[in-house]
């Protein structure tokens, strides 16, 4: 029978049910992608689903998954849903404390793990954990504990279950209003805090992204990266495939991604923008070491390319002579370079969870990957506005997508209407209240302006706007975005709260830093010793400079440090989905900023 689709739960069912043997998600195992069918899918699905509820998880319950993408949380998560449950999702990255915050704070009575290394951080905290009942891990491992469970069992469990209607029961009584999921927050600002995210809140947002690229179906195969614990990871890389019926391949790793990218080929994929810089820098750093002939081909190419690409994104037509040369150079450059980083079949790469600089974007929509800026967030499940390819501008994340409402304020904060607004903060009801105007626009804590199309400019975060001590507001992302530009600039934080002038903390490229060092004849004995070199810092004060000769005067980098490693998720340095956390960043540099300020 055909199920409702106002709930992720119907959706799934239904295309199961339409594509039976297809392929419905790819993994690498053994070294090769291998399909699980939809229909194999639905099997586990059904079963995990009856198993848990053999054990006691009741409607509207809510599970934590503690794991990183596989195709076992999809499961857990589909039977959950499916069984009118909700569930938790736990970053794979995540502490044993920090997971275990979420599962007090969610009330949680089971819990998926995806291996020993998790059950060993969740035992670690076993006795904060108040009410969890059951864990069910992933990987089969033996503990002789009768409440560790492993995935197989409770497939089992389901298999065995006598009363089988229980779950087309359950199925059929989803509440599309009801809680589905509860996402926290990464606590770039204080403790994590559970956006209430419903069936309808899903179901719309899928809708609405479909309807902004509705070339999208299920010919197309998608390449998953994002952690699904996030909800752009979530709702696009996973939801929309579902609904629209491509096939699924996950991503090994982001340090695996571009090898994967040439092994699946996707012609969909999301990703944020680490994934693009990494991409764009490690293309030029290739070029730099080519022959002179290559590098002036190359560099023609993209000189082409740059003038070509507002023609195309606009849909206009190129002059004739403009024309001739792209074409060209489409022959002998692009569609080689596309075909070399697994690109060729790429339809539309969405860009979302940050801003993407400016010569980055072009440069990938100039050489024929159609990357188009998205902007939401976690309260908004999360899209709210992408670039499409019937209203598209660079700088901007493009128009609000069907059925969205955006104003700007009086103070510049971007404020939004939609059905995909979440319903609140679990068990905070203060703070709810405080994300909304009293006449119920949601408070993005963004800021932004929006043109004559319609198409919105993200200026910075509210909290992260800079005044420096002469009072000037100065929006460090954008500044941050161009110096990574730069090939030997690997990652970049601004300081200057209060401060008379701007600084910068700049991660070289080492990869690119230690080959220019070693061609330099510049000695060295480490990473700490090669930055500390006078003509090292020379080199990037150069590279600054010139990265910002476009910035007004209060927007300069007076001064700078070269660190010695990257910022980590695993220093707490970066949320999972790979954002800076400002305060965390200042506190561990504390001593280094404050000699930048030193007269």
């Amino acid at each position: 029978m055909g199920y409702s689709e106002k709930s992720i739960a119907g959706i799934f069912h239904n295309r199961a049910e339409k594509y039976q043997y297809e392929p419905c998600v790819r993994y690498k195992k053994n070294g090769r992608y291998t399909a699980i069918s939809w229909r194999e899918m639905q099997r586990m699905v059904t079963n995990l689903g009856l198993g848990l509820i053999s054990l006691g998880v009741k409607q509207d319950d809510i599970v934590t998954i503690f794991s990183e993408n596989c195709w076992q949380w999809l499961v857990a998560d589909l039977a959950c849903l499916s069984i009118g449950s909700a569930d938790a999702p736990i970053y794979a990255t995540n502490s044993g404390e920090e997971a275990a915050y979420i599962i007090n704070d969610s009330g949680s009575r089971f819990l998926f793990v995806s291996d020993q290394d998790h059950l060993n951080r969740i035992l670690g905290v076993k006795s904060t954990l108040k009410g969890l009942k059951k864990i069910i891990t992933f990987d089969p491992i033996e503990t002789g504990d009768k409440n560790i469970l492993s995935f197989d069992e409770v497939l089992r469990l389901g298999e065995e279950y006598k009363d089988k209607k229980v779950f087309e029961e359950r199925l059929l009584s989803i509440d599309p209003e009801g809680l589905a999921t509860l996402i926290y927050t990464s606590g770039t600002t204080g403790p994590p805090k559970g956006v209430m995210l419903t069936h309808s809140n899903f179901t719309a947002n899928i809708m609405q992204c479909y309807a902004s690229h509705p070339i999208i179906g299920h010919q197309d195969v998608a390449l998953s990266l994002l952690p699904w614990s996030h909800s752009l990871g979530r709702t696009v890389s996973v939801y929309l495939m579902l609904h629209i019926g491509a096939v699924l391949n996950l991503a090994e790793s982001f340090g695996t991604v571009m090898e994967n990218m040439i092994e699946v080929r996707p012609t969909l994929m999301v990703s944020v923008p680490r994934l693009f810089e990494k991409i764009h820098s490690g293309i030029f750093s290739k070029v730099e070491k080519a022959s002179p002939t290559k590098k002036k081909l190359f560099f023609w190419a993209v000189d082409v390319a740059m003038r070509a690409v507002d023609y195309k994104v606009q849909r206009k037509t190129m002059p004739w002579t403009l024309k001739a040369q792209y074409d060209l150079a489409e022959a002998l450059v692009y569609s080689k370079l596309r075909q070399a980083l697994g690109m060729d079949r790429i339809r539309i790469f969405i860009n979302g969870g940050g801003a993407l600089a400016l010569d980055i974007d072009r440069f990938f929509n100039g050489i024929g990957i159609n990357l188009h800026n998205g902007y939401g967030l976690t309260e908004t499940s999360p899209v709210t506005n992408v670039n499409t390819f019937e209203v598209f501008e660079f700088g901007s994340v493009g128009p609000a997508l069907a059925d969205t409402q955006i104003k700007i304020a009086d103070d510049g904060e971007i404020l939004i209407k939609g059905p995909q607004v979440m319903k609140g903060y679990f068990n905070k009801p203060d703070d709810t209240k405080a994300a909304f105007t009293e006449d119920g626009w949601f408070l993005t804590g963004d800021i932004g302006r929006m043109d004559e199309r319609g198409c919105l400019y993200i200026t910075d975060r509210k909290k992260d706007i800079i005044i420096t001590a002469g009072g000037k507001n100065v929006a460090p992302q954008n500044i941050e975005n161009t110096l990574v530009t730069d090939p030997f600039i690997e990652q970049a934080v601004v300081i200057g709260e209060g401060r008379k002038y701007l600084s910068a903390l700049i991660i070289p490229n080492f990869a690119e830093l230690v080959s220019y060092a070693k061609n330099q004849g510049i000695s060295f004995d480490s990473n700490e010793d090669l930055i500390k070199k006078p003509e090292i810092i020379s080199f990037y004060d150069d590279k600054i400079k010139n990265l910002m000769k476009d910035y007004s005067r209060v927007e300069q980098i007076r001064r700078f440090t070269l660190l010695p490693r990257e910022f980590s998720i695993e220093t707490g340095e970066l949320t999972p989905t790979l954002k800076m956390k400002r305060k965390i960043i200042s506190q561990n540099y504390k001593d280094v900023i404050e000699a930048m300020y030193k007269e």
